[in-house]
């Protein structure tokens, strides 16, 4: 083979993978511009916002005011020798109820890090 051969050869390569990336641009450019128009197809479908009347409403007692409580566990009854054991159904829907003092504990200055967790406290 000659050298004009090898030239016109390695040309022709060049040119194919042009045209090749033209194309493949050109397909990747279709999908984007059918994916818009589908997309403004769909939405168009799609019912508008609510109108004033259809908004959500203040009931007629007023806001709802948030309720704070402090709560304690419910233990679980722990079962002897021969008693009858304690199946989920039988236990009570939450597993806190309603605490006796009302007082938030606050944390002591010269008491370990946490509630009663332990630690160092104050040395």
């Amino acid at each position: 083979m000659s050298t004009d051969t090898m030239l016109l050869l390695a040309a022709s390569s060049h040119t194919f993978n042009l045209v090749g990336a033209f194309i493949g641009g050109l397909v990747i450019a279709g999908l984007l511009i059918w994916a818009v128009t589908f997309g403004i197809t769909v939405r168009t479908r799609e019912p508008g916002p609510p109108k004033p009347d259809e908004q959500p409403h203040l009931p007629d007692g007023g806001a709802v005011r948030e309720e704070s409580e402090m709560r304690e566990a419910d233990e679980v009854h722990h079962c002897e020798e021969g008693e009858e054991r304690i199946l989920p159904h039988d236990m009570h829907r939450a597993s806190t109820r309603h605490a006796e003092d009302q007082h938030r504990r606050r944390w002591d200055p010269g008491s370990s890090g946490s509630f009663g967790s332990g630690g160092l406290g104050h040395v």
